[in-house]
């Protein structure tokens, strides 16, 4: 007979590096939550200046996403969890010798989560985090006596060379890893720059191809399973529908739109775009962990944690409701009227955002120099334009991942109790619900704005509105104006150049 999910954990002590991110955090949340007998939570923090690293715990567990765990156990579930000084990219991670003795005999699993997402960032840097960084946690697991799991979270796009991708580990690009990390330990920058290009070849990214690599750091290893997730977002049920503190993909999208800053974005609304909730890849992890102890696996699997072969998501498909939603949950903080147009090409969207973000911006950043505030708006765009060209490859891209493996698995869950509790099937996720749980997280997690707040919001909301059409009426007006004036023609008989204007702007 299947051991349960939650008698796996009866008495275990896990690890986990990324605990401060986004899916740390979800993680640490449900192990407290779902499995009640639990022994220790270690989690890797690095220590700051200033601040001792038991601090940065206490602020970690302070966020709303472990209201549910006090509402129903109380504080004494925190306890559980214990603060590890350490960081992965430092030599034996940075780890103090009596921690790593203790941690030697206690952990049973480990969920290694911590990675660099920078996708500016020079392959030295991220060879030291995606890469060394791995392999020290690796080394680690095989010094711990009771392990019973290796849970090491990768990314769907590993292989963004592929079009179409299975749930297999792919053969390694151009150099070994072993070779790779040789390299980033020496003090040649300059020729590691220069090799970069051909080493990472047809992968978008040192991201990508760092996270390559280390699957295969990771492959081979006892007791271990990789799980893929793809563009991860807020939560679609628990512990809090909608629940994020990640500013990447469509949540940064929607916190920038309702405050009326951001109203173009870069989109083939008809391409799949692969989208996971959070709550989802935490399940998987959990489930990961549990079918290593059941099927004691004689190699390393993967799992997709993807949407796009299963419940593929469109912006086609939502994109009225999301402008429609920019309204019913607006910004009582929103600094203009919010609208969010989706545009098909990055040459329409630098037009654009010329016209409809930074000529707005250089306006709200006068005003609040003057004002004695501090502008960030030109800087903002200025960014968002300068990350475009490293972001095209993700935008106008889709790809197919596989999930037949991911679904198995869910189903070789032994109880319904469990399968609703640690599932992982999103055959019945709704995408229009969940942007709508989604654009009330982001206004309550990310924008901080209470829901007591909505009424006057929505008042504000009204008197943008007005103040909106307003502007359009003298942008209008004034270039009709001076179309008349350059034309030497009156300006009813220069009316023509409105339905122009329509017509342009149908594009921009």
């Amino acid at each position: 007979m299947s051991p349960n999910i939650v008698d796996i954990f009866d008495g275990a002590s896990v690890f986990i590096t990324g605990a401060t991110g986004f899916v740390g955090m979800a993680l640490v949340e449900k192990l407290l939550r779902c499995l009640p007998n639990i022994k220790h939570i270690y989690v890797l923090i690095r220590p700051k200046k200033g601040m001792e690293v038991s601090e940065r715990l206490k602020k970690v567990l302070e966020d709303r996403v472990f209201s549910k765990v006090r509402e129903s156990l109380g504080n004494e579930p925190f306890q559980k969890v214990i603060a590890v000084a350490g960081d992965v990219g430092e030599k034996n991670l940075g780890l103090k010798m009596e921690d790593r003795l203790e941690m030697k005999h206690k952990v049973n699993f480990i969920f290694h989560s911590a990675a660099t997402l920078d996708f500016e960032a020079s392959l030295k840097t991220t060879v030291q985090i995606n890469l060394i960084g791995t392999d020290r946690v690796v080394e680690l697991s095989k010094e711990m006596v009771n392990l019973k799991a290796f849970v090491h979270v990768s990314s769907a796009y590993v292989n963004a060379n592929r079009k179409s991708v299975d749930e297999v580990i792919y053969k390694c690009p151009v150099m070994f890893p072993e070779d790779i990390m040789g390299l980033a330990e020496g003090d040649n920058d300059a020729l590691l720059d220069a090799m970069t290009p051909k080493l990472i070849g047809d992968l978008p990214n040192t991201y990508t191809y760092t996270k390559n690599l280390a699957e295969h750091v990771v492959a081979g290893l006892e007791n271990s399973v990789i799980i893929r997730p793809s563009m991860i977002v807020g939560a679609w049920k628990e512990p809090i529908p909608g629940w994020t503190n990640s500013k990447n993909g469509p949540q940064g999208f929607i916190m920038g739109a309702a405050k009326g800053v951001v109203r173009r974005l870069p989109v083939d609304k008809h391409l799949i775009y692969d989208y996971i909730p959070v709550d989802v890849v935490v399940n998987h992890m959990i489930l990961a962990a549990w079918h290593v102890v059941k099927n004691k696996p004689k190699q390393t699997d993967v799992f997709h944690v993807t949407t796009s072969t299963y419940k593929p998501f469109k912006w086609s498909n939502v994109e009225n409701e999301v402008t429609q939603l920019l309204h019913k949950y607006p910004l009582k903080s929103a600094v203009w009227y919010p609208t969010l147009k989706l545009l098909p090409s990055l040459f329409l969207f630098r037009i654009s955002a010329f016209i409809f973000h930074m000529i707005p911006a250089y306006i709200l950043d006068t005003v609040t120099r003057i004002g004695g505030g501090r502008p960030i708006l030109v800087r903002l765009h200025t960014n968002v334009n300068k990350s475009l060209g490293r972001l095209a490859p993700f935008i106008f891209n889709e790809w197919l991942f596989d999930n037949k493996k991911s679904l198995a698995l869910h189903k070789s869950i032994p109880t319904a109790e469990e399968r609703e509790m640690f599932g992982v099937d999103v055959g019945s996720l709704e995408w229009s619900s969940f942007f709508n749980d989604l654009a009330q997280g982001v206004r309550e997690f990310l924008n901080n704005e209470s829901p007591k707040t909505l009424a006057s919001a929505r008042k504000k909301d009204k008197v943008l509105y007005v103040l909106n059409v307003l502007l359009q009426i003298f942008v209008v007006g004034g270039i009709w104006f001076g179309f008349s004036c350059i034309m030497g023609q009156s300006m009813a008989i220069s009316s023509y150049i409105l339905p122009i204007i329509v017509f342009i702007s149908s594009f921009l």
